[in-house]
């Protein structure tokens, strides 16, 4: 098995452009990159098709593939919410992300499924927990069609949103959207706190499009408590071996948070070179 190892556009200085993000991930040696999709610049909802294919050329020419597409905007437009104008939203979005992704010729998109609530956002909606499920499971079961469409899938991503908490539940809800182009979008470092990484590979199984590799170290507890790939509390060795046993052979992606105070592009480069201890690219 051969994993590919990518790092995500979340993990770049915020005043890098998407070029230079693109040069830098290949400058420090990644396979791929997984852009994110915005409100609003270069790559967001407002990008022509012209723009997108000028993107994809960025990266064709850099020698590096385009992963995969996240977004951020479902925190704004949640599709647990309990304002159909806001579910609405957030299918407007998933479709424009959606459409965006089969241009620059990436296979999966990123999805928050929404949130029952979040400790990180004041003053963010808190729904009844079965409405949320409800909300969503409708949300993703009506994008499911345009995802088969376009042959893009659909990643579902485990956040800390207080909904879709254990793998078993999370492996019930993508069955029951029922399709094939709906699945998980596993990041491995936000189950640390409450589980392990290595049980939700197992138990979802061929589920999981794609992979976020991040660390956390439970002691210090919150936000503060991610770190560093390989400073954590991840036992990697055993998600790689997880990872082998289900024959996942796609891009695991970094995505790291926080960034760094200070010379703010070595965190790519020190994010490579673990990800090579972590995949066996090094004797190191």
């Amino acid at each position: 098995m051969a994993l590919k190892k990518g790092i995500n556009a979340w993990s770049f200085p915020a005043d890098l452009s998407v070029r230079e993000s693109i040069l830098l991930a290949a400058d420090a040696g990644f396979d791929g990159i997984e852009l994110s999709l915005n409100a609003t610049g270069e790559l967001s909802l407002e990008s022509t098709e012209e723009q997108l294919r000028e993107i994809r050329s960025i990266a064709d020419d850099a020698g590096i593939a385009l992963t995969s597409l996240a977004s951020g905007l479902y925190w704004d437009y949640p599709l647990t919410s309990a304002n159909a104008e806001t579910r609405q939203k957030a299918k407007d979005v998933a479709k424009k992300q959606l459409e965006s992704a089969a241009i620059l010729g990436v296979d999966t998109i990123l999805i928050v499924p929404g949130a029952v609530g979040v400790d990180f956002i004041p003053g963010s909606e808190v729904v009844p927990y079965d409405q949320a499920y409800d909300n969503a499971l409708e949300g993703f079961q009506s994008l499911a069609p345009l995802a088969e469409a376009v042959k893009v899938a659909i990643g579902i991503e485990n956040v800390w949103n207080k909904f879709l908490l254990s793998p078993l539940e999370m492996r019930g809800f993508i069955d029951a959207v029922g399709s094939d182009y709906v699945g998980s979008y596993f990041d491995v470092g936000n189950v640390v706190y409450a589980g392990y990484p290595e049980h939700w590979i197992s138990i979802l199984n061929k589920r999981i499009k794609k992979v976020h590799f991040k660390d956390y170290r439970r002691q210090a507890g919150g936000l503060h408590g991610f770190v560093d790939l390989l400073a954590g509390d991840v036992n990697y060795p055993e998600v790689v071996k997880a990872l082998g046993e289900i024959g996942y052979d796609d891009y695991v992606i970094a995505e790291m948070i926080p960034p760094y105070t200070h010379h703010t592009k070595q965190i790519i480069y020190n994010t490579s070179a673990a990800m090579d201890a972590i995949l066996g690219r090094t004797e190191r």
